[in-house]
């Protein structure tokens, strides 16, 4: 899941997908004033680029394919962490803090 994101849209032909990512990826900073690390892009952008090559973006985002994503559509952001990890931290945390005040 993403925390914070911005879905981009470019349906230019005649531009690479890697160049419409980076231009998702300036525009997220702009607005965000801070790096994505993944975009989700629909696997139809993804096949396509990899006949031609490798997919590389600049910034480090990861580039993950998504049915749930519209072709033409990136979604950027910060991928969270999975809320069940962060729960399991925070009962083990908090059952510790319990049994230190009983003692």
């Amino acid at each position: 899941m993403i925390q914070e994101g911005l879905l981009w849209f470019d349906d230019n032909p005649t531009r690479p997908v890697t160049d419409k990512i980076e231009r998702a990826v300036q525009r997220y900073q702009q607005k965000y004033g801070h790096n994505p690390d993944v975009c989700y892009v629909h696997e139809s952008e993804l096949r396509a680029q990899l006949k031609e090559g490798d997919l590389r973006v600049a910034e480090d985002v990861k580039v993950l394919p998504a049915k749930s994503v519209l072709p033409h559509h990136f979604w950027l952001g910060i991928q969270s962490q999975p809320a069940e990890g962060r729960t399991r931290a925070s009962q083990s945390s908090a059952g510790q803090s319990r049994s230190q005040r009983r003692h």
